[in-house]
């Protein structure tokens, strides 16, 4: 049986790192990376960290607006799939990648096997939420990390082939924290466990509104503990156009950094005294590492961690975000709330079972 796996950003990534180890036990699987993150930093050395196979296909499509990127990774995709023929492909979230895999593989009558399906926002003003709405309901089989997701599909009347099987994300943070922490030191940033917190900030709902990362940034300013933000290079350009950069280089609480690996990334969020992201795997990742977390958005898809009391919602315009971290109070952690770890092996089963 041949499967074909389409991904093509960072967190994509390391979900395939952890499932593709699984699934090549019992399937012949084909990679395609669309290139929808193409900077070397920010996907690139994933595969030699995490050991990812080889892609098997690279389609360099690269950043463009939404439609002209969906519409050339489709234009890719269906190439590779006439090619290749497989008997299922597996798409993974809610990127343009898993929009555009979905579309082709649905319209040629191949079955779409959906990794993270179920998540709802319930925004529609964020493409995410508009990407994984219409993957879910073209997909034949659909693996949710939470009880929540599968009851948000019950709303939308899919209940055929919808497993819950716990977070993929999960058992990647479980396999991977003793190797990020055996490769690298928090001595390699400048950082001591406990006396910093973690930044990072990306969406378009935060970036591209000038008064949004102002208030972010004038937050940052005013924390009394270092601020660690590796800035992703769309939100670079945003700050220097917006005249905020500056300020945050010349500020003496505010480390700013590269784009860091996903190994780094994990160090950094399990020493981290709290972590302010927008960003939906970090949220979670936080919750995994037990550290509190602060997200700069009116909504997540990852309720669960606010209901445990280990992650709050943030408006940088309407909230105070100095006097929220001031006052951190973590709820009880509940190990189990993303699955036994092993999400990875549940997904093969149940795709052995369907075939």
């Amino acid at each position: 049986m041949k499967i074909v796996t389409i991904a093509g950003t960072r967190p994509q990534l390391v979900k395939i790192a952890t499932v593709s180890r699984v699934i090549r036990e019992e399937f012949t699987e084909v990679l395609v990376n669309t290139g929808q993150h193409y900077d070397y930093n920010m996907a690139g050395i994933f595969f030699e960290q995490l050991n990812i196979p080889k892609p098997d296909y690279n389609l360099g499509v690269g950043s463009m607006p939404h439609g002209k990127q969906t519409g050339s990774m489709m234009i890719k995709i269906e190439e590779v799939m006439e090619k290749e023929l497989p008997d299922a492909v597996i798409v993974y979230g809610d990127t343009n990648s898993t929009l555009a895999g979905a579309l082709v593989a649905s319209k040629l009558h191949i079955p779409v096997l959906h990794i993270e399906a179920g998540l709802r926002s319930f925004n529609k003003k964020m493409p995410e939420e508009v990407n994984r709405v219409m993957t879910d309901h073209v997909s034949d089989l659909l693996f949710t990390p939470t009880d929540r997701a599968v009851d948000n599909l019950q709303r939308e009347n899919i209940t055929k082939g919808v497993y819950q099987i716990g977070d993929v994300m999960y058992d990647a943070v479980l396999y991977n924290m003793e190797l990020a922490e055996s490769k690298h030191a928090l001595n390699e940033f400048g950082l001591e466990s406990r006396d910093y917190i973690l930044a990072t900030i990306h969406r378009a709902e935060n970036t591209d509104v000038e008064e949004k990362m102002k208030a972010i940034v004038d937050t940052f300013l005013t924390l009394n503990k270092q601020v660690f933000l590796p800035l992703h290079p769309r939100t670079k350009n945003k700050l220097a156009s917006f005249n905020l950069l500056s300020e945050l280089e010349e500020a003496s609480n505010v480390v700013i950094s590269e784009p860091v690996s996903y190994l780094e990334m994990l160090l950094l969020e399990k020493h981290a005294a709290a972590i302010i992201t927008d960003s939906g795997g970090v949220q979670k990742e936080a919750y995994f590492a037990k550290v509190p977390c602060f997200t700069l958005r009116d909504e997540t898809e990852w309720l669960e961690t606010v209901e445990a009391g280990w992650n709050q919602l943030i408006n940088p315009l309407e909230n105070n975000l100095s006097n929220a971290i001031k006052n951190i109070e973590p709820g009880h952690y509940q190990k189990s709330l993303y699955g036994d770890g092993k999400a990875a092996q549940h997904i093969v089963d149940k795709i052995k079972d369907y075939f």
